[in-house]
């Protein structure tokens, strides 16, 4: 993060994602709480099976970012974008890259009390099998 261009006040802090466009609601909090960070130190992503860290960037409409992680074991990175409703709620958007895309729709909530999880190595896929 850029301290020149620090997280607008309206954006800053930890975002519950409530439902998504292209994945099903019934398994997006399966590490957990699905949840955005979007502080400006150490930001996170929690959704499904994915779990990153997140790099952002304010633009004249919103926040920018960039993740990197896994879903499941298998290293994934992408891109995203967030804008402030009317209605107060963060609506955005996540791409994969060479993969899937869908758009988000996340409400303020509090910091969790346990850390979100570093993501999976591939490696840690094989030392769980046996």
């Amino acid at each position: 993060m850029n301290t020149r261009d620090p997280i607008p006040p309206e954006y800053r802090g930890w975002w519950r994602i409530t439902e998504t466009s292209q994945w099903s609601a019934k398994f997006l909090d399966s590490l957990g709480p699905a949840l955005l960070s979007l502080t400006g130190h150490g930001d996170r992503l929690r959704m499904h099976c994915l779990l990153a860290h997140v790099n952002t960037k304010p633009t004249k409409t919103g926040i920018s970012f960039a993740w990197e992680g896994a879903w499941e074991y298998d290293p994934m990175s992408g891109t995203g974008r967030v804008s402030l409703g009317e209605d107060g709620h963060l609506k955005g958007s996540i791409r994969i890259k060479d993969g899937d895309s869908s758009t988000f729709v996340a409400v303020r909530t509090e910091e969790p009390d346990e850390p979100i999880e570093e993501p999976p190595s591939y490696r840690d896929k094989w030392r769980r099998r046996w």
